[in-house]
This record gives structure tokens, C-alpha cells and sequence, in this order.
């Protein structure tokens, strides 16, 4: 884990996830880049022919881009005092999950915050993120304020494509923890039409050994619409620095569909959440 992509709604207050995400890129070493992105002028165009109007949105834009340019010093600044050794700063124009897709092509993990702020499009396009971006995500709480640490790690296990992603990609920092509780769930069954046949079983317990990793294993007997409870429940009873899980998710028509459970963990989560699609 060597690139990490922080997303800020703000760059003249520092969100907490720019200090999060800085104090995490300094437990694995790696390099922080920070990103504001400003919707494009084209989204608030209304929708009758007014003179001017459209010269006026394009200028205030170019101001805001402007200035969010010149805190590329204040980001590097914020990053280096939060422990991180180096840092980066970008600013972007467009639809925030496209731009995040896109830079998130060189990254290798991306944190973001679940804000409550519905007029900036984040609370209602995480989920969208994190099933689109192409790399794994941690998704902060709204005004979540405790400072980084990996004291306990819980992983949420389902022998699912998606949960082995999640961890696989968690492995760096199962290394740095104190503590990893694997809580054991009901398999999540799974079909591919492509995919009729056997397949070897895959043991969760022997590749965590093997990478290096002990672990506390902790049987979660809920599962379909309890899921989502008794897993926030039992991360919360570990005191649970970072969930780990993987995400589900469907295309119907041009919409993306989040699983209960993953919908139920973006609303409700009250620790930093690693979600891998």
C-alpha cells in the first residue's frame, strides 16, 4: 500500500479525514494525495436560456479552482504535521465518482467521508464510489473525530469474492493492529453461470496465517436483513477501530443497487469502514 487518495468536501477547514487518512499513510508509509473536486459548471445550469448566466457560473468556478489550487501548501502542510512523509495535492473539475474512478487507476486505496451534506452529492454517491472506484475504500462516519489507530481490526467473513478482496487488500494494515477479530459468518451464497462446476475450497484461517496475521475467529450467526445489525453490533463489542468487509452491489438498468447489507453499513456505520467490490 504505497498510494493512498484522500477526498476532501473542503479545503479551507480541514475535514477529520484529511488527518485520518494522513495518520494512516504514515502506519504503512505511504504516499497521501489529497483531492478537491468542484461539480461542473454544466450541473447548475437552469434550465431556461438566461444571458449571462452561464459566463457567470464558468468565472465563479474558475475562481473557486483558483483558490483551491493555492491550498495545495496548506494540505501538504496538514499531512506532514499528521505524520505523513510525503504528500500531493489536486484539484479537479466533474462528476465526483467519474474523477475518482479515474485518479483512483494509480492509487491503491481511497477515504472518503459519509457526509451528511446532500447538497455536494457525496452522501448519496458513496455507495456509488465505492462499488465504481476500482479500488478499496474507507468510508468515515459524518463528523467522525478520533484519531487514527488500528488497535482492533474487525473482518467480516462470509466466503464471499467480495470479503476475500477486502481483506487481501486490508493485509498491510492487519500488520499494523494490535488486535484482528475474524467474526465467522454464513456463507453468502454465490452463482456464475460461467462458473458450473467445483471449485477448491478456499480457507480464510490458513491465508491470514500464512500472511502473518493472528487472529481472534468469533461466530456472527445472523444473516439476510440482520446482517448488517449484528455486524455493527459485534464490531462494536470488539471496539473496533476499522471494519472490514466487502461490498455488494448490482447494476439495474444505468442505476447501481447496494446489497442490504452494505447499504446498511453505509448509513449506520459509527467506525471507519473498509469496503472492497
Amino acid at each position: 500500500m504505497k498510494d493512498i487518495l484522500v477526498y476532501t468536501e473542503d479545503f479551507r477547514d480541514w475535514p477529520a479525514v484529511v488527518p485520518y487518512a494522513a495518520g494512516l499513510a504514515a502506519t504503512v508509509d505511504a504516499m497521501l494525495t489529497g483531492v478537491y473536486v468542484s461539480p461542473s459548471p454544466l450541473t447548475s445550469m437552469p434550465p431556461y436560456d438566461a444571458p449571462g448566466v452561464m459566463a457567470n457560473l464558468i468565472e465563479a468556478n474558475r475562481e473557486l479552482e483558483n483558490e483551491a489550487f493555492a491550498a495545495g501548501d496548506a494540505f501538504v502542510a496538514m499531512a506532514r504535521q499528521s505524520g505523513a512523509r510525503r504528500a500531493a495535492w489536486q484539484v479537479a473539475t466533474g462528476y465526483l465518482p467519474g474523477v475518482l474512478e479515474r485518479i483512483g487507476q494509480w492509487q491503491d486505496l481511497l477515504v472518503i467521508e459519509r457526509t451528511t451534506n446532500a447538497s455536494s452529492g457525496t452522501a448519496a454517491a458513496t455507495g456509488h464510489i465505492v462499488l465504481t472506484a476500482g479500488l478499496p475504500c474507507i468510508t468515515l462516519p459524518p463528523g467522525y473525530d478520533k484519531a487514527f489507530s488500528l488497535d482492533c481490526i474487525v473482518l467480516a467473513w462470509n466466503a464471499s469474492a467480495q470479503a476475500l478482496r477486502a481483506i487481501h487488500a486490508a493485509l498491510p494494515l492487519l500488520l499494523h493492529a494490535k488486535r484482528v477479530v475474524l467474526l465467522q459468518g454464513k456463507a453468502r451464497p454465490e452463482f456464475n453461470i460461467n462458473e458450473i462446476g467445483w471449485r477448491p475450497e478456499f480457507d480464510i484461517s490458513r491465508y491470514l496465517r500464512q500472511h502473518g496475521v493472528e487472529f481472534e475467529l468469533h461466530a456472527l450467526a445472523a444473516s439476510g436483513h440482520d446482517a448488517g445489525t449484528a455486524l455493527l453490533a459485534a464490531a462494536a463489542e470488539h471496539d473496533a477501530d476499522l471494519l472490514v468487509m466487502g461490498a455488494w452491489g448490482r447494476t439495474r438498468f444505468s442505476e447501481w443497487m447496494l446489497g442490504g447489507t452494505t447499504q446498511h453499513v453505509l448509513n449506520h456505520a459509527g467506525m471507519p469502514v473498509l469496503m472492497r467490490h
